[in-house]
């Protein structure tokens, strides 16, 4: 039998966290937000997709709440105002790019004796 929950719920002891199709959705579509963005300018953030989740949920935050910008005609899919976020998420990847370059280290090669 097949049966379509509405959402996610996580019972760990006491603690009951309960996730909707919406949120799930937002989440869906911060990574695939975040993985563009990190494509487009050619740096990726740590900790991989959740890295690119996190970055996009920023990048989302910033231009919706933070830097509003009036008069940009944008897609709205499941409550996420696509072309901002995907601005948002480039800025926050771009702006990391920008603050870590020089703290990675890079690899030397040595060659064999």
């Amino acid at each position: 039998m097949l049966a379509l929950a509405d959402g996610i719920t996580i019972t760990i002891g006491p603690n009951v966290w309960s996730f909707g199709l919406s949120t799930i959705l937002y989440l869906l579509i911060a990574a695939i937000v975040g993985v563009i963005a990190e494509y487009i300018v050619g740096w990726r953030v740590p900790l991989g997709i959740i890295g690119a989740v996190i970055a996009a949920l920023i990048g989302i935050w910033l231009m919706t709440q933070v830097i509003v910008i009036s008069g940009i005609g944008d897609i709205n899919i499941y409550g996420v105002p696509m072309i901002r976020a995907l601005i948002g998420a480039i800025v926050f990847v771009a702006l990391w790019h920008l603050l870590t370059f020089g703290l990675v280290g890079r690899r030397r090669y040595t060659p064999a004796p």
